[in-house]
């Protein structure tokens, strides 16, 4: 949700009962625009928020000049003070999963433990090194946002362009979907680095517009259809 539409967005998702009560959507109007200017972001988006059982993270992201690779995630407990997120880079994506199971305490200092134990010899070897992962709570977090944002964070096809230096933008000039074509899963995009966009052939890859066509559709996630249906038979 863009800062600058947040009220408008929030009573789009209030019929599902996702909302915020009054006191912590006027914390947001003013705290977000105050983020926008003193990390001198193009945006910032009002993310969403994660239950935990102490607290609830309230995320944010941050947008620069280019949409994808110039994004921060923020949190905060009051939708007021916001503390940055670091990176969730590939070795703390595999510490956490290994290490943190179960709800969100709450609390971003605190630690999930992990015990390996190991045979150095081998399987009959009698002596055994135990290994430890540990693992703080906004790490988690980190990853959880990362996460989420690679597996579901989906936009119209045309709603952002890519320059010929790389450069992700919005696009201006985007009206939104027609009613026949938002009913296709090839017009919406998994709004992430491309995974499958090497695997298409010559002649699919001659249909595409590089400037639009520069992300991965729908319609080729996996599994899909009918095999969607005999996946979880």
């Amino acid at each position: 949700m863009d800062s600058n539409s947040l009220f408008y967005s929030l009573e789009l998702v209030a019929g599902s009962g996702n909302t915020l009560n009054v006191e912590k959507r006027t914390a947001l109007q003013t705290s977000l625009v105050i983020l926008k200017k003193n990390y001198k972001f193009h945006r910032v988006l009002f993310w969403g928020k994660i239950l935990g059982l102490k607290e609830d993270y309230f995320i944010a992201q941050g947008r620069g000049e280019d949409e994808m690779k110039d994004k921060k995630t923020l949190y905060s407990f009051n939708c007021m003070d916001w503390m940055l997120l670091a990176p969730a880079t590939d070795s703390v994506i595999e510490e956490v999963s290994k290490t943190a199971k179960g709800s969100f305490v709450g609390d971003p200092s605190y630690v999930y433990e992990h015990v390996e134990i190991h045979r150095p010899g081998g399987r009959d070897d009698a002596i055994q090194e135990e290994v430890v992962t540990k693992v703080n709570e906004e790490s988690r977090l980190a990853v959880t946002v990362h996460q989420i944002d690679e597996e579901a964070s989906v936009v119209p096809r045309g709603a952002y362009l890519k320059s010929p230096h790389g450069l992700v933008q919005i696009n201006r000039s985007f009206g939104g979907l027609s009613h026949s074509e938002a009913g296709k899963l090839d017009n919406f995009l998994h709004f992430s680095k491309a995974k499958n966009l090497k695997k298409k052939s010559i002649l699919e890859m001659g249909d595409l517009n590089p400037a639009i066509d520069f992300l991965d559709v729908l319609s080729d996630d996996i599994p899909k259809g009918e095999d969607f249906c005999t996946y979880f038979k």
